[in-house]
């Protein structure tokens, strides 16, 4: 059976941030092929799901967060502000580009600018809401900026967009990363062991 694993990203998640290399390394390793899904996550699977965006969420709450992207930015060795200059920020634009870098290009393509792009916020202090700062970025990913700008603004991209996060709903995902392998849901850049494990049919 084919080994096809269907990602549920945010480009503006730490967490989609910190597990993101690690993921596509594991789906490399195990031959599996990757669904690159980015999904409207505050705006339609929080208020859905019982999410709060991290401004609303009790401060104790908001505090440990910040602890724990430290500690866990130490543990894997990856750069992260985990306070950065922009953020929270609208990441519907960035989404789209993604989408659009996957119907022009291919999901290798998408997941390198996803990457990019969750770098962008975490490591780089730049604006993905910005379209400039995401023609650059694309440019620097090897893509011709205008025209998968031009592809993100179509109906068609939007549409995808839509059908992600609907799909991601109806699927049981309620935060990013979320993975979903052989219809099992795999919630969070932690549970990546898991994933290998059932990868590896363990």
């Amino acid at each position: 059976m084919d080994r096809i694993i269907d990602y549920y990203l945010s480009p503006s998640s730490p967490w989609t941030y910190l597990g993101h290399a690690r993921f596509v390394a594991l789906a490399k390793r195990h031959g599996a092929k990757i669904n690159v899904k980015p999904v409207d996550l505050g705006g339609s699977i929080f208020p859905v799901t019982g999410g709060l965006p991290v401004h609303e969420r009790p401060k104790a709450r908001q505090n440990y967060r910040l602890v724990e992207l430290e500690r866990w930015s130490r543990y894997l060795g990856i750069p992260l502000n985990v306070q950065p200059r922009y953020f929270p920020v609208a990441g519907a634009l960035a989404a789209r580009m993604i989408v659009a870098a996957g119907l022009a290009q291919s999901a290798d393509r998408a997941l390198d600018l996803a990457g990019r792009v969750l770098a962008a916020v975490w490591a780089e202090e730049r604006d993905i809401a910005d379209a400039q700062t995401l023609a650059a970025i694309a440019a620097a990913a090897g893509l011709d900026a205008a025209q998968v700008a031009a592809r993100a603004s179509s109906e068609e991209a939007a549409s995808c967009y839509r059908a992600n996060t609907g799909e991601a709903l109806a699927r049981g995902v309620f935060g990013a990363p979320s993975y979903i392998y052989r219809d099992e849901l795999f919630w969070g850049q932690d549970r990546l062991e898991f994933l290998d494990r059932a990868l590896a049919g363990g």
